[in-house]
């Protein structure tokens, strides 16, 4: 059974800013809201930890007013319940202060010594939309809960990760989970933050999914619901060029790259593919998979000028050479459906303009789809990564996909989509190249640009989950014919 995403949409801080000003504005008090979140934490918490000594850690604004709640709940269950607090509670505001008049216990000072004997500390010292680095004692207190260990719930986000790009704001806790609320945030899934959120569990707290028609989220994490209206289904009118012909690009000597590339657009249902390669490779790509086409080079604008040869692969294996170079653009003048990965990449470092401007006359019909090192040599990586991979976007013209565990895909038109479901066995010689085969051949087969990126992401990391320990690049392909089979079935 694939696994699914109940709310896809991810909202960055001030986004969860507007949505919360818009249930208020809609009739929900802003108490009730605070009221709510604590008690879903302590509900969250209730379900996958028994009673124990609690230490709630809690800061000087609504993070810590959540706090106050989740201490009191606790209390009311009869959990032996610390509570320290950062700063003055007689300098504690709205909300907050509402909730500190609540809690009937003993208000400590935070320091290190509260730590002493705590079984599970709730982390509500800053939320999402911290912005300078945590010190003093609460940076001393973080470092504490990570150097012993200690099991950690964040409210939120993790305190000292920012919830708009993931960075650590000096330290972050630890967290087996983080709750969260009304949906996601991009701190939840981008890195370094994701790791430190642990298990994060969205809750409902009374604000009702009709503000996101005002919001309009341009982010989602990845998800099939996303995208699987516009998955290609074959019909029994169809026929093999019906299902579209990719090219991919080989390599002289790399030649692995490109048959990875071609045995994973076929499996993800192009109905042909074509290698085209020097002809002193011919025995080696023929001496494989017997229903991939070999094209021997005269030259790459006549391989793909047949009007069938809908899908274009360039880079894997291809070497960083002029012909490389000439290939690519070739293919971007063609207008094809194209996909620029690797060695197609790493040649444009010196100018990569002349591929950007070639991207834009394509109409967005290209996928580009760098590693982090790839991408510094061609963009701007100063800011995060979600910013970097739309700006990358929307200057070359192309969907972006900047590979990772926390793959991010860009599209022009600013939307973005981040993938979760990368498995670390994904770090395998070939896996890029069987990545870029997916999306040329879900290409191939019509699905948009952003579409193909995105599915052909989900589909790599599904896979990979599904085979387990031991994977090497040639299985993920065995596991997407079980992949698509399941897809289809949710049609």
């Amino acid at each position: 059974m694939i696994s699914s995403i109940k709310h896809s949409e991810i909202l960055t801080v001030e986004e969860m800013s507007r949505a919360d000003a818009l249930a208020v504005k809609a009739g929900v008090p802003s108490l009730d809201l605070m009221e709510a979140a604590g008690r879903s934490v302590f509900r969250a918490l209730r379900k996958r930890w028994t009673r124990r000594r609690m230490l709630v850690l809690c800061g000087p604004g609504n993070n810590g007013g959540d706090g106050f709640v989740v201490a009191r709940y606790l209390k009311q269950a009869g959990w032996p319940v610390a509570l320290g607090l950062l700063g003055d509670i007689k300098k504690l505001k709205g909300d907050a202060a509402a909730m500190a008049t609540l809690w009937s216990g003993e208000v400590q000072e935070l320091n290190i010594s509260l730590l002493e004997g705590a079984d599970l500390v709730v982390d509500a010292l800053f939320g999402a939309g911290l912005t300078r680095d945590i010190d003093g004692v609460a940076k001393d207190v973080i470092e504490e809960i990570n150097r012993l260990e200690i099991s950690c719930l964040a409210i939120d986000v993790p305190s000292g990760v920012d919830g708009n790009t993931g960075e650590i704001r000096g330290v972050a806790p630890n967290s087996q989970m983080t709750v969260t609320f009304f949906r996601k945030k991009p701190g939840h899934l981008v890195l370094p933050g994701r790791p430190r959120a642990g298990e994060v569990v969205v809750t409902d707290i009374g604000i009702s999914a009709t503000v996101l028609t005002d919001i309009t989220p341009s982010a989602r994490e990845n998800a099939p619901q996303n995208w699987l209206g516009n998955f290609p289904k074959p019909s029994l009118a169809d026929h093999k060029y019906a299902r579209g012909h990719a090219v991919i690009s080989g390599g002289a000597e790399l030649t692995g790259a490109a048959r990875l590339a071609s045995r994973a657009a076929r499996r993800v249902g192009a109905g042909l593919v074509t290698i085209a390669a020097d002809a002193s490779a011919k025995n080696i790509y023929l001496s494989g998979d017997p229903g991939c086409m070999f094209a021997p080079l005269g030259s790459f604008e006549d391989a793909i000028s047949d009007p069938r040869r809908n899908a274009v692969l360039v880079g894997p294996g291809n070497g960083v050479t002029d012909e490389t170079r000439r290939r690519t653009l070739a293919a971007l003048r063609a207008e094809k459906a194209t996909v620029i990965d690797a060695d197609a990449l790493t040649i444009f470092e010196d100018n990569p303009a002349s591929r950007f401007n070639r991207s834009r006359k394509s109409g967005g019909v290209t996928v580009l789809t760098p590693h982090d090192g790839e991408f510094a040599r061609l963009f701007d990586h100063s800011a995060d990564k979600l910013t970097n991979c739309r700006i990358a976007a929307e200057q070359s013209g192309a969907v972006v996909l900047l590979k990772g565990a926390d793959t991010v895909i860009a599209g022009p038109d600013g939307r973005v989509s981040i993938n979760t479901n990368a498995p670390a066995t994904l770090a395998t010689a070939g896996s890029g190249d069987v990545l870029a085969g997916l999306i040329a051949g879900l290409l191939a087969q019509g699905l948009n640009a952003f579409d193909a990126a995105c599915a052909g992401a989900w589909i790599h990391g599904e896979a990979a989950n599904r085979f387990g320990p031991g994977l090497i690049a040639e299985d993920i392909t065995e596991k997407v014919p079980e992949v698509i089979t399941l897809l289809r079935s949710s049609l």
